[in-house]
């Protein structure tokens, strides 16, 4: 589509300049990070959203086109809205399809639209980044007006935040966006200091299940290994990128198979620092590794948080995948200060091995009064019912009971 530009809006301060830009490139990497590292995600730094651009991840014919909103003051950038007009629903894991079908319905367009979150990452902590100089509440209503003028310019149904940080939420319910609530599965640490700590958490007979698949690794000769920093090669990378493609190629064309190899290789110089691979090694009766990972799980880490992103193996090794995905990082997480573990989005299977269901909220503003009514009263419903689905899930954590009731009152927010 063609964007209509918008650099001097109606109703903006004076002393402001707002620019849309195509590209990230366009801010210096240490003015946009002096914003994005502050922020408890490293999803937003400018290395990792540059290298979905550059490497051809996201662009125009895959359906993602940046269209990031900058905000300068006096030649000095202080605010940024990573944003992307979305020709279609895929690589969110907010499932809005029906909302396409309902506007058809209208005679309107669903597509495109704009969506702010970090791209294929169904992680929460989207925000705008903000100078800590600036009033907040103020330059979000400003950028949330100037939002609101370039989707009526260019005739936009609807605007999107997904995975937004709770603590930002507030500000864009006073700006009039409407709340859907969602839920992933999340892993607290409740001050375990050791791995034994964290099995304690659960009942016996679950106890003995986590035993069991921890020991399956063992059976069939593998060792499971983590590999962070400069532990990681150029070689674990590119393998990396064949255990993902792989996974997702069984799915087919629901295997959302998004990432080039060129992400994964830009990696090694821009991001290795914030990597977590966790690996199921061959090894010999010594304990030697005697060839390549067999499978293997790529976790990105940031203060005392850890996000579990892909996975894939080349070969069926019973038990695999929830020592990769789950018990390895747990584990080094653990060792090394994790407080939050979200492992990723989907799997039923996550809350038997101790990742209670937590609430997270999407955000929504439509631009059409009939559809927008329709679907703010929809939202309203959904989200009473989604309460209802947490605590549901979280009354059949294999926890003991005392672990059981803490789940069920911090987990709904």
């Amino acid at each position: 589509m063609a964007i209509a530009p918008q650099t001097s809006p109606t109703g903006a301060p004076a002393e402001y300049t707002f620019r849309w830009i195509e590209a990230i490139a366009d801010v210096p990497k240490a003015d946009w990070d002096a914003l994005a590292q502050p922020l408890k995600t490293p999803f937003f730094e400018w290395d990792w959203l540059h290298n979905l651009e550059v490497s051809g991840s996201v662009k125009p014919e895959t359906g993602w086109q940046p269209l990031h909103l900058t905000v300068w003051k006096a030649g000095k950038f202080v605010a940024a809205a990573p944003l992307y007009v979305k020709g279609h629903s895929y690589g969110e894991f907010v499932f809005d399809h029906q909302w396409a079908d309902l506007a058809d319905r209208f005679g309107l367009n669903y597509y495109p639209k704009l969506l702010g979150m970090s791209p294929f990452t169904p992680a929460v902590g989207y925000r705008f980044l903000i100078d800590p100089s600036e009033d907040e509440r103020a330059m979000t209503k400003a950028m949330v007006s100037v939002i609101d003028q370039f989707c009526d310019r260019n005739n936009i149904l609807g605007c999107n935040f997904l995975y937004v940080d709770p603590d930002w939420r507030p500000m864009l319910e006073d700006c009039g966006f409407t709340p859907w609530m969602h839920h992933n599965s999340v892993w607290h640490n409740r001050e375990f200091e050791t791995y034994d700590d964290y099995l304690k958490m659960f009942n016996a007979n679950q106890r003995r299940n986590i035993k069991r698949e921890m020991k399956a690794i063992t059976k069939a000769g593998l060792e499971m290994r983590t590999f962070t920093g400069d532990e990681i090669t150029p070689e674990l990378l590119k393998l990396m990128y064949g255990f993902y493609s792989n996974h997702c190629d069984k799915f087919g064309y629901w295997g959302s198979k998004y990432l080039t190899p060129e992400f994964f290789n830009q990696l090694y110089e821009t991001a290795r620092h914030r990597l977590v691979l966790a690996a199921a090694v061959p090894v010999d009766g010594e304990g030697h590794a005697i060839a390549e990972p067999v499978g293997m799980s790529f976790c990105v880490h940031k203060g005392d948080r850890l996000y579990g992103r892909y996975w894939g193996s080349f070969d069926d090794v019973d038990c695999l995948h929830f020592n990769a995905c789950y018990y390895t990082p747990i584990q080094w997480g653990i060792e090394n200060g994790i407080q939050v573990f979200d492992p990723g989005a989907g799997g039923s299977h996550k809350k038997r091995r101790g990742f209670p269901a937590t609430a997270h909220h999407s955000m929504h503003r439509f631009y059409n009064k009939q559809f927008g009514k329709v679907l703010t009263n929809y939202l309203k419903q959904v989200s009473a019912m989604e309460v209802e689905q947490i605590e549901a899930i979280n009354n059949e954590l294999p926890f003991n009971q005392e672990e059981v009731k803490l789940t069920v009152e911090e987990f709904i927010q």
